[in-house]
């Protein structure tokens, strides 16, 4: 354990991040996601859900602002059903970390499958909730970040 550094971040995890380069994907999937079989790398937190586990990841995650699609989700495949609620929350906590809007980009199943296996990593989360995937395009600090 490390003052100020969330439960929720493993030396795995954490390792994982400061070693992804600006431009390099990775994907926070809910516990239906099939990780194991789309993995380059994958790191396992179990029983953790995205409600915690995503404000801990940005607080050290930048998030890119070169490209359109800085993070993206993965489109209900009955496209009239609601938006599923767990967005606002990926909204929120993306416009906290970032002090800016972060558009979410709605990505058709298979096509989100298909990006998640060319991802860096992806993290296997307990979330539970219907359609808690979300990929995040890794940014860079600026020489003025402490």
């Amino acid at each position: 354990m490390l003052k100020l550094v969330s439960p929720a971040i493993s030396p795995e995890l954490m390792a994982l991040m400061m070693q992804m380069g600006h431009g390099d994907e990775i994907v926070l999937a809910d516990a239906n996601f099939p990780a194991d079989s789309h993995a380059q790398r994958i790191v396992r937190a179990d029983g953790i859900d995205l409600e915690t586990l995503l404000p801990a990841i940005l607080k050290f995650l930048p998030i890119d602002t070169f490209v359109p699609e800085q993070a993206l989700v993965m489109q209900p495949v009955d496209q009239s059903a609601p938006e599923p609620q767990i967005w606002a929350m990926f909204r929120q906590e993306l416009r906290a970390a970032e002090g800016r809007e972060v558009k979410l980009t709605s990505v058709e199943r298979f096509a989100f499958y298909d990006r998640a296996r060319e991802a860096y990593a992806i993290v296997s989360t307990g979330s539970r909730a219907f359609y808690s995937n979300i990929i995040l395009k890794k940014g860079v600090v600026a020489p003025d970040c402490k």
